[in-house]
């Protein structure tokens, strides 16, 4: 079956708990249609670089997808319904990314520096 990566964009004054269950129902539609989420990833809660909708935040959510391509017409549609998804794209790819993707490794990066700093604060 062919490979997909889709990245959706939640309204940043909804909860976590919300923002987890478009990604299950995004799940469930793929399942439904006999494909599999390889992974998903949450990004959380990040700036936008302009204004959508009167939003200047987003909570961002990739999903890795391997289905057929009705599943993907299917998945799009309800994402374009829905009105907590502000935007979305999917993107056909050759293979997916091992490991966590170059957003989650950028954050983990951006938390070792701010501990690095910190560390060397406390010691001066």
């Amino acid at each position: 079956m062919p490979l997909y990566e889709h990245v959706f964009l939640a309204r940043q004054d909804l909860a976590q708990a919300q923002v987890d269950g478009l990604a299950s129902a995004a799940t469930a539609i793929i399942e439904e249609k006999e494909g599999k989420i390889v992974k998903t990833e949450i990004w959380g809660l990040r700036n936008l670089a302009y204004r959508i909708q009167k939003n200047r935040k987003a909570y961002y959510v990739m999903l890795d997808i391997d289905a057929p391509a009705d599943a993907i017409r299917e998945l799009e549609r309800q994402m374009a319904i829905n009105e907590d998804v502000i935007r979305y794209m999917t993107v056909r790819v050759d293979e997916h990314e091992q490991g966590p993707s170059a957003m989650m490794r950028r954050g983990e990066r951006d938390r070792s520096n701010r501990s690095d700093r910190r560390r060397d604060r406390d010691a001066a």
